[in-house]
Order: C-alpha cells, then sequence, then structure tokens
C-alpha cells in the first residue's frame, strides 16, 4: 500500500468516525424521544450524589444517550469485524457503524425536524 492510499484510508475512517460520533451526539440531545425515558430512569441512580442537580442530571443523561447509541450501533460492526476475521476497522465496518448510528437516531430527526 502506497503512502497515498494509506492517507485516504485513514481520511475515511476520520470522517466516518467523525460523522458517528456527531450522529451520536444529536441522539443524546433534549429534543430525542429517547431522553425522557433515560432520564426517569437515570434520576433514582444518580439520586443522593453530588450529581444530583438538575443541570447536571440533564448533561448526564444526554451523554449516557450519546454512549449507549454509540454501543448499540457499534454491535453490528464489531459482528461484522469478526466475521471478516478482521484485525482493525476498515472502511466498510465504519460505514456499518454510521448507518446503525443513523438508524437508531432516526426518531431523533424526525422530533428535530418537527415532525
Amino acid at each position: 500500500m502506497t503512502e497515498l492510499e494509506n492517507r485516504e484510508d485513514l481520511l475515511k475512517r476520520d470522517i466516518l468516525l467523525l460523522a458517528t460520533a456527531g450522529v451520536s451526539v444529536l441522539n443524546g440531545m433534549h429534543f430525542s424521544p429517547y431522553f425522557d425515558p433515560v432520564f426517569i430512569l437515570l434520576k433514582p441512580f444518580i439520586a443522593g450524589t453530588l450529581l444530583s442537580t438538575p443541570l447536571v442530571l440533564f448533561y448526564l443523561t444526554s451523554i449516557f444517550t450519546s454512549l449507549m447509541t454509540l454501543l448499540i450501533a457499534g454491535i453490528p460492526a464489531a459482528l461484522y469485524e469478526r466475521y471478516r476475521g478482521l484485525e482493525d476497522s476498515n472502511a466498510s465496518s465504519l460505514g456499518i457503524w454510521l448507518a446503525c448510528t443513523l438508524l437508531l437516531a432516526i426518531p431523533s430527526f424526525l422530533a428535530m425536524a418537527g415532525a
């Protein structure tokens, strides 16, 4: 693999990772349909700690929802990598991860659009 092909592959992977992270962050925003149920379920676990202030709980819910989106959407990509016997992630497995993240974020995009 030449130096130019290696750079192109790295750029593709970086763009796919940034897009996946961006979609995940949008899915964790307050307008997401997943936000309120996660807020309600997370509140008893945070109660009685220093993190129980409303603003911190709001941010923790957003971060938790975003991270769970990344974890759940990464399962099909990990299964693909395992099936193919890959040592490292390539553009196709990162594309699967992005596609699954987009599927999980469809309700958030619809809520963001006001539909």
